[in-house]
């Protein structure tokens, strides 16, 4: 029989996970595989953890981990792959959106030979349109700056084969940006669409601020491009300020010198913001080799079953 790992990162989730724990369980219940549980608290601050406590004495194949502080969604999922054995894990959120009903398509797809299934969100009508423009804005940026193919509304939602997980336990990257890495590391791949659910509880975890360091994170883990720009940037206005030269010559001799405090306070501020923009760019990326280098563990696990 086939060993399946269900990988669940939660992070205040008490009122969900365990609907989702039990709703999983019955649609595999009768599936002909060996379904295991590797849910992950990420430092929640309700009473997740007690939850999850409660259900893995009742049933031996929910295992879990305990972090001990929030250290992010795909550091999470990091810890899941690390602790999956099983002949194949599939990863999905806590919060319901998520639906248990697309892991037999998932399993379907596998079993035809296919090593990573992955999923691709359609929104419904009637989301909201600054959601939906956002979420295109993203995967359109982050296609064209980190050389990655990512089809629109990908989402961490997918089955991976025990070759990928092997693969994937290797890397230890500072910031793992797991929708890149997927696509980046080959074997042969399939996506499958599906409509995501209501939040059945709680709020939303991603706030516009951690969607923009969410798509910076993916932007600075796959590519150099920013610095490219930066330099051509920097290049194109430095060849553009030589213009000025001719010009200010041209007006002195014309008797028109250009001596307007406006501009020139202006054109210092423009330019000053552009040195710190591109200063910004290479600090994310020697920070990034900063906290690399310290070869701290990615994760801390406070209690586990």
């Amino acid at each position: 029989m086939k060993k399946v790992d269900i990988i669940i990162p939660v992070h205040n989730e008490e009122g969900n996970i365990g609907r989702l724990i039990t709703l999983t369980r019955e649609l595999l219940l009768n599936s002909g595989y060996e379904v295991s549980f590797i849910v992950v608290d990420d430092g929640s601050r309700d009473n997740t953890l007690a939850v999850l406590k409660g259900i893995a004495a009742l049933h031996p194949e929910v295992k879990y981990l305990s972090f001990s502080k929030n250290f992010g969604h795909q550091i999470a999922l990091k810890a899941g792959l690390d602790h999956s054995f099983g002949d194949c894990a599939i990863s999905m959120d806590g919060d319901m959106q998520h639906p248990p009903e697309v892991i037999p398509e998932l399993l379907q797809k596998w079993e035809e030979g296919f090593d990573i299934v992955y999923t691709i969100r359609q929104d419904e009508a009637s989301k909201a349109l600054m959601k939906k423009t956002s979420s295109r804005f993203f995967y359109t940026i982050l296609n064209s700056m980190a050389d990655l193919n990512m089809e629109k509304g990908a989402a961490d939602f997918r089955l991976l084969d025990k070759r990928v997980v092997t693969v994937l336990k290797t890397m230890n990257e500072y910031e793992p940006f797991f929708r890149g890495l997927v696509k980046w590391i080959g074997f042969s791949q399939i996506g499958i669409e599906y409509f995501p659910k209501q939040r059945a509880s709680g709020i939303s975890k991603y706030t516009v601020k951690k969607m923009l360091r969410f798509a910076l994170q993916g932007i600075t883990s796959f590519s150099i491009r920013p610095l490219y720009a930066a330099a051509y940037l920097g290049f194109t206005f430095s060849l553009l300020s030589l213009l000025y030269i001719p010009y200010a010559i041209f007006s002195f001799f014309m008797g028109h010198p250009h001596n307007g405090w406006a501009s020139l306070i202006v054109t210092v501020a423009f330019f000053g913001g552009l040195q710190l923009t591109i200063l910004g760019i290479m600090g994310v990326y020697l920070g990034k080799l900063f906290m690399q280098a310290k070869h701290r563990p990615l994760y801390i696990i406070k209690e586990t079953n």
